[in-house]
């Protein structure tokens, strides 16, 4: 049997991708590009995947399982072509600590006021600003799976006074996690910071809209770690000119790269990163394929399973 490895990446990036697969499942025979000869589209076992073209996969009559370098399948999910099999996302432990260290970097940067800070220094002022406990700045984070678990927890442990909300019931060491529709309102009209970690699916686009954003409280700031498509870019424009929100770090942009013109690039409450938050780390991220593909062929439980019905 065939493995498939697939992919829009740059031929380095695979090149790279590819080397270490091998190390990891010596004997393996690799396929490039999805097969267009019958024979060798029945080879293929299992697709290992980097948002690979729309209905490249769907004449993979033998294929048992589709694994996700990527942590969000969203892209994956709106192929309507994409076969009935289970789909393995993307969790590297090694992306989880640089999602973390990220948040921390931006929710210290907040509550300490280092981004002004850095506009004092090129208007030459020199302001001390008033010094609040980590304690004191209460910090929400939106989705609490494996990326927004840890970023949570690791918030909490550097004193933060840290809650949680997802749609279903989660409970973390020094969080106070919320859930349900009902909790979400009062949980964004407390927060001094949103980090938004949620997965994107139909019930999250556009999450962050004039409704929601008016909802939190006054001089608040965002962090969107997540997606671009979480946020409308109009309406958060507006929250931060109107004053609503006193910042926002974005790491995702509905078009990426963002294009040239775009108001984030110059608005002065806009911090902009080029979704470079957490990125796979492919040496840890070829254990987790590796330990799938084994189980697969073994018959036990495999990892990181979606639920399609969800979107996550």
């Amino acid at each position: 049997m065939s493995l498939l490895l697939s992919g829009r990446w740059p031929d380095a990036e695979r090149d790279q991708w590819l080397s270490l697969l091998r190390a990891a499942l010596p004997g393996e025979t690799w396929l490039l590009s999805p097969p267009g000869d019958p024979g060798q589209a029945a080879e293929v076992e299992v697709a290992i995947v980097a948002n690979p073209l729309p209905g490249s996969l769907n004449d993979l009559p033998n294929l048992r399982l589709i694994q996700s370098l990527w942590a969000g399948v969203d892209r994956l999910l709106q192929d309507q072509t994409m076969p009935a099999v289970p789909l393995a996302r993307m969790v590297d432990p090694a992306m989880n600590e640089a999602m973390a260290q990220t948040a921390l970097w931006a929710v210290l940067s907040l509550h300490r006021g280092f981004f002004d800070l850095q506009e004092q220094q090129r208007a030459g002022l020199w302001r001390q600003p008033r010094q609040l406990r980590a304690a004191e700045w209460r910090v929400l984070v939106l989705g609490l799976g494996e990326l927004g678990g840890r970023v949570a927890q690791t918030l909490a442990v550097q004193g933060y006074a840290v809650s949680g909300w997802s749609r279903r019931a989660a409970s973390l060491v020094g969080v106070d996690c919320q859930q349900g529709q009902a909790a979400l309102v009062p949980a964004l009209a407390r927060a001094d910071v949103v980090v938004n970690l949620l997965p994107l699916t139909e019930l999250t686009q556009d999450f962050f809209n004039a409704t929601s954003l008016a909802a939190m409280k006054r001089g608040a700031s965002l962090v969107n770690l997540a997606r671009g498509a979480h946020i409308v870019e109009s309406d958060l424009l507006t929250a931060l000119d109107s004053g609503q929100l006193s910042r926002a770090v974005l790491d995702v942009f509905v078009h990426e790269p963002l294009p040239d013109g775009h108001r984030f690039w110059t608005h002065p409450k806009v911090t902009i990163l080029p979704h470079c938050a957490a990125q796979t780390d492919a040496r840890s991220a070829v254990a987790v394929v590796a330990e799938n593909l084994r189980a697969l062929r073994a018959g036990l439980p495999l990892q990181h399973l979606v639920q399609r019905e969800r979107g996550y």
